[in-house]
């Protein structure tokens, strides 16, 4: 599959249903193994790998001895803290002989709602990537209530993909597609090999296709292809159940892939540029040539601020004679940048009176 072979960024999600064994409870040890490989085969050739996986609640009800069925939410986050534990575990024991370091991450939809957070959490997963990590990340069901729920990890693998810019998202399901009806209810059912556009009569097929483990369907998999491929990742449904299910999609495995519009770099740089701005930030000329070659904004470089903005949001970029040359989402409160106009990033924590970051906008963050 050329979508694979070519991604430098890759999301994949992984459900409970392809993790947990349905009867007992258990992790399928073997299938996890498989992936494991799949993973590193990935990462051995310089691909970026993130995982955003189930499991922790299925995990944690079996060994709690939880009934069958719906749990209330007292019981699921109990399960949830049971389970996650053995679920870290697990994929740092598979990942580890191959020469893999894990991370745990845990998010709820607040971190991606609130622009301070969402950028706290893309600064981490680009540090943990940048050094070779491979992040599992999973809703924090621990904490997590309906209201703040981001609901199933078809959504959350979409966001993940925005957060790291991510060009491909690979969902691993129960069937090998997405269908013009339900497979297993409809004999004439058949599969979009490739999609362009997410039309209303294309969502109109999207039904209920989940199991006895899994919350997310094929609409939330519509919902998260749209989110994905409107931020420049392309996304792709597989059958996940089987081993080595990465190597089988790109050795030809059945899939739908949803093509992205655009690229995550430039879809990003949109997103950045349409946002109504808190505020301003003006530069010296060196500044401002440093920004045109793709250097980050330092503090060095700044001559005024204008604005009582916070961390995460929108900032004008202004040019040496006021100019408008861009915009970025800032590192630093407005009365923070005040305090760090003409600093030399080795003077922030004097300054601060405590360890910054060392750039106020940084270059992924930033439109010209």
């Amino acid at each position: 599959m050329a979508a694979l072979s070519a991604a430098r960024r890759i999301v994949v999600k992984v459900g409970s249903a392809l993790l947990v064994d349905a009867a007992t409870g258990t992790l399928r040890d073997g299938w996890l193994a498989s992936l494991a490989a799949d993973v590193a085969a990935l990462k051995a050739r310089g691909a970026d790998v993130v995982l955003v996986s189930s499991g922790s609640i299925a995990l944690g009800r079996g060994v709690l001895g939880l009934a069958p069925g719906s749990l209330p939410l007292e019981q699921s986050q109990a399960a949830a803290a049971v389970g996650q534990i053995r679920l870290a575990r697990a994929y740092e024991e598979v990942l580890h002989p191959l020469g893999i370091t894990t991370a745990q991450v845990l998010v709820t939809l607040e971190d991606s709602a609130d622009r301070r957070r969402y950028l706290n959490a893309r600064a981490t997963l680009e540090t943990l990537l940048s050094l070779g990590v491979v992040a599992i990340v999973n809703e924090n069901d621990t904490i997590a209530t309906d209201e703040i729920r981001f609901g199933d990890n078809d959504r959350l693998a979409a966001q993940v993909a925005v957060t790291v810019g991510a060009d491909l998202t690979i969902l691993l399901s129960d069937v090998d597609g997405f269908y013009t009806g339900n497979p297993k209810d409809d004999p004439d059912a058949r599969r979009h090999d490739v999609i362009d556009e997410i039309t209303p009569e294309l969502e109109a097929q999207a039904g209920d296709a989940g199991t006895g483990l899994a919350k997310g369907g094929m609409k939330t998999k519509v919902m998260a292809a749209k989110t994905a491929t409107a931020a420049g990742s392309d996304l792709v449904i597989t059958l996940g159940a089987l081993d080595n299910p990465l190597a089988a999609l790109e050795a030809g495995a059945a899939h739908t892939l949803f093509r992205a519009r655009g690229n995550p770099a430039s879809a990003r740089k949109h997103w950045i540029a349409a946002m109504k701005p808190r505020g301003a930030i003006r530069v010296d000329a060196g500044a401002a040539r440093a920004l045109a070659g793709g250097k980050s904004l330092l503090p060095a470089g700044i001559t005024g601020i204008t604005g009582d903005f916070g961390r995460g949001d929108p900032v004008d970029i202004l040019g040496p004679r006021g100019e408008r040359i861009g915009a970025g989402l800032t590192r630093y409160t407005g009365a923070e940048a005040r305090a760090l106009i003409g600093k030399h990033s080795h003077e922030i924590e004097a300054v601060l009176g405590y360890p910054g970051r060392a750039t106020l906008i940084h270059r992924d963050d930033m439109a010209l």
